[in-house]
């Protein structure tokens, strides 16, 4: 199986199964003598795991992070860092039901039309477990970016969108149990989460991340551009189905006079009247806040009863069991971060070389 490494100059390469004994990661490129610990994966794994609140796959893990290589003495040593994250809470038997029969909208049947088999278990390497890695490695690339910062949040579930507020800090994102920074949107997106979930059925939305501290200079032109690598990223994350930069699709309804950003002299420093470019000119950063948004399908499993087909071509019907997220929402929030924080440390290790 191809595509299971991200990057360039700073690589992730993940391993595991929804159901596997655990999650693996390799962070090569990570240059030398940044301080890292175990301890330092622990806020954003936290974020991240199952089982946090009432909103989220009632399957718990605790997510730790052990470090196997590229580390002596709390600060890595410029080879390959190996990550583990072991799997505790593994029910396969819950997914007895769907062994043979596939789930609408999930990858059953494509995993099966190209391998030949599949694991069912979970949803195999399907799974959204896998993002652990990526959260895992997008520690990591957080300390190469410093003081770069990548906040997410939750901004729209269903057709309830949130009034953002002109600051958002990881703190007061956390202080909502779906991470919707606007305390009123949040209590409507909560109602709608439990009675989604009473039904048993399943929500989507979007998650807006802004990048502050941004250095000018980072992506290339063309293919390498820097909203290209953070879709790329971005729709490799379990669920995603569109991604949008600055004024995204609604740009359409302006005109270039109202659109463009004017530029001017803010201490000395050339910044933009606005920002409708999200942060992005030529595909190479600006300077200005990096402005994005990642769109989530409804999770594909739901507990209804619905139509499908067997692995023998035959029709069926499917309810499948197991503890599954009614919102991937909440915890997609950290992994778009980490997710941003990779895409920019590749480009900020691979700027180095841009010039004498």
């Amino acid at each position: 199986m191809a595509g299971n490494t991200f990057g360039e100059a700073f690589r992730v390469t993940s391993a595991g199964e929804s159901h596997g004994p655990a999650i693996m990661a390799i962070v090569d490129g990570c240059p030398a003598g940044i301080e890292l610990n175990e301890e330092m994966f622990r806020n954003d794994m936290d974020r991240r795991r199952p089982g946090q609140s009432e909103f989220t796959t009632q399957r718990k893990e605790a997510d730790e992070v052990q470090i196997m290589s590229g580390v002596y003495r709390g600060e890595t040593t410029g080879t390959p860092i190996g990550l583990i994250i072991p799997s505790t809470d593994q029910r396969s038997k819950d997914y007895s039901d769907v062994a043979l029969s596939y789930r609408p909208s999930h990858a059953d049947y494509t995993y099966d039309a190209k391998y030949g088999r599949r694991d069912p278990s979970g949803g195999g390497r399907s799974s959204a477990r896998i993002t652990s890695a990526a959260v895992a490695a997008g520690v990591i690339a957080k300390r190469i970016i410093a003081p770069t910062v990548t906040t997410g949040y939750v901004h729209t579930i269903k057709d309830i969108e949130a009034d953002i507020p002109l600051e958002v800090t990881e703190a007061i994102v956390e202080q909502s149990a779906i991470r919707c920074p606007d305390p009123i949107a949040s209590e409507r997106m909560e109602a709608l989460i439990r009675e989604t979930r009473k039904n048993r059925d399943s929500v989507g939305g979007i998650v807006e991340c802004i990048v502050d501290n941004m250095p000018v200079g980072l992506g290339e032109p063309i293919f390498d551009k820097l909203e290209a690598l953070l879709g790329y990223a971005m729709l490799g994350i379990p669920a995603a189905k569109g991604f949008e930069i600055g004024s995204g699709f609604t740009g359409r309804l302006e005109y270039g006079s109202d659109h463009n950003d004017p530029f001017t002299l803010e201490d000395g420093k050339i910044v933009t009247t606005s920002n409708k470019s999200g942060g992005v000119q030529g595909g190479i950063s600006n300077g200005m806040p990096l402005v994005f948004r990642v769109a989530f399908k409804p999770t594909a499993t739901i507990g209804k009863e619905q139509q499908t087909v067997n692995n023998q071509g035959q029709l069926d019907t499917i309810a499948p069991a197991g503890r599954h997220d009614p919102c991937v929402l909440p915890r997609a929030v950290p992994i778009v971060e980490a997710m941003a924080a990779c895409v920019l440390a590749d480009l900020t290790l691979r700027d180095r070389a841009s010039r004498i």
